[in-house]
Order: structure tokens, then C-alpha cells, then sequence
């Protein structure tokens, strides 16, 4: 109960100020924005814009983890202030830091997906969604591919999820062995799940021969 009455009004007062950031975005009061995010940043979690440049997504997750686990809800609100602060560096021009700014904050959103986030907090699927819109045609890293590649499937979407798959088969970023699990796990699935999932049962056996025709070794 404590911790999440700590989180609503953690949230209350971000909406609040993200709240004023839009407004400076709208006068075009852009290094104001960025200022206002900044101090978020050292009210919310002792953390500053440069820091957070310079950190590796790995090094802020374990600044998350306590007792052993991971701060979700704490991940994906800090996901969420990077997303803002991306959108406050592409209205200024600068698209490299935006999309730093936006690969983080995916990076992060899927790790707190994947660790028993909230889902409800910031919205998380949509943001997710909107994150991968944005960097439609930017090669993600390996590690957010692998997280991606667990979320799709988590979450029922199959058919991207395999595409993710073969992306990181393809890379050679994934153990085969991974593949063929992944395609085991959905063959006991009943096949109204698969078709939800934009995945029916026959282009299932499809994946699974295209990846041992592809990427099994062959005899000699």
C-alpha cells in the first residue's frame, strides 16, 4: 500500500510537470522544456539529463534494483521522462539525441515489461507501440531486440515476435535452440490463440521449416 501510494503521487506530480513541459514545447520555450525535465530527473530519482547520456541501459537498470529486483514502476517512469525529453530534442532539430533518448526509454520500458511493471501506470503497451513508430527504420540493439522478442510473445503477438526472431537469427544474436523453443511453445497452443496472435497453426510449421532450412547446419 505504501509503495503505491508513493508511486500515484510520484505520477501525479510528473503528469503535473510534463504538463508544463508542453506548454513550453508549444512556445517553443525548448531548453526551458528541457530544464524542467532535468529537475524531474533529480526530484524523481537522483539522476540528471548528462548522467543519463552517459550511462549504458544496463548500468541505470541495476540503479533500479533493490533487493535483488528491479523497480519496475520506477524503470518505466523514468522511460516515460525520456520519451518526453526525446520528443523536446527532435522539435529542436537535434535527431540523433532524440533517438538516443528514444532507444533508451524503449529499452528501459520493455526491461520493466518484463519484470512485473504496471501496465496501467503510463500506459505501457501504447508507449511501447509509439516508441517502435519512431524508430521505424533505426537498427535497435541486440539486447532491446531480445527483450522485444520476449514482449511480443508475452503479449500474444506472435507474428511479430517471429519477426523479431529471425532478425536476431539472422544476427546470429540468439541460440537456434531459442528459436525452436520459441515455435515449440506455440505448437501446444490451441489454434484460436495462434490465429489471434497473427500466427495461425500452418504458417507456424511454415516458421519452423523456413528456420531449419535457414539456419540448421547442414549435413554433410
Amino acid at each position: 500500500m505504501l509503495r503505491r501510494d508513493y508511486l500515484v503521487r510520484m505520477i501525479e506530480e510528473m503528469t503535473e510537470m510534463i504538463g508544463k513541459v508542453f506548454g513550453l514545447k508549444q512556445e517553443r520555450k525548448f531548453i526551458e522544456a528541457l530544464w524542467e525535465i532535468d529537475d524531474l530527473y533529480k526530484r524523481q530519482f537522483r539522476l540528471n539529463s548528462n548522467l543519463l547520456r552517459a550511462l549504458s541501459v544496463r548500468d541505470i537498470t541495476e540503479m533500479f534494483r533493490s533487493g535483488g529486483e528491479i523497480e519496475a514502476d520506477k524503470l518505466q517512469s523514468l522511460a516515460y521522462l525520456l520519451k518526453e525529453e526525446a520528443s523536446i530534442y527532435y522539435a529542436m532539430g537535434q535527431h540523433n539525441e532524440g533517438i538516443n533518448c528514444f532507444m533508451k526509454s524503449l529499452t528501459l520500458y520493455l526491461t520493466a515489461a518484463m519484470n512485473g511493471a504496471d501496465r496501467s501506470l503510463w500506459n505501457l503497451n501504447e508507449e511501447v507501440k509509439e516508441l517502435l513508430l519512431h524508430l521505424k527504420g533505426y537498427r535497435l540493439p541486440t539486447d532491446t531486440e531480445r527483450l522485444l522478442f520476449r514482449f511480443e510473445e508475452y503479449e500474444g503477438r506472435f507474428d511479430q515476435a517471429e519477426n523479431v526472431l529471425f532478425r536476431l537469427l539472422h544476427d546470429e544474436a540468439i541460440p537456434l535452440d531459442e528459436g525452436i523453443a520459441f515455435y515449440d511453445r506455440l505448437l501446444v497452443l490451441e489454434p484460436q490463440i495462434l490465429e489471434q496472435g497473427g500466427l495461425p497453426l500452418s504458417e507456424v510449421m511454415e516458421g519452423l521449416a523456413e528456420l531449419q532450412s535457414r539456419f540448421l547446419p547442414s549435413e554433410i
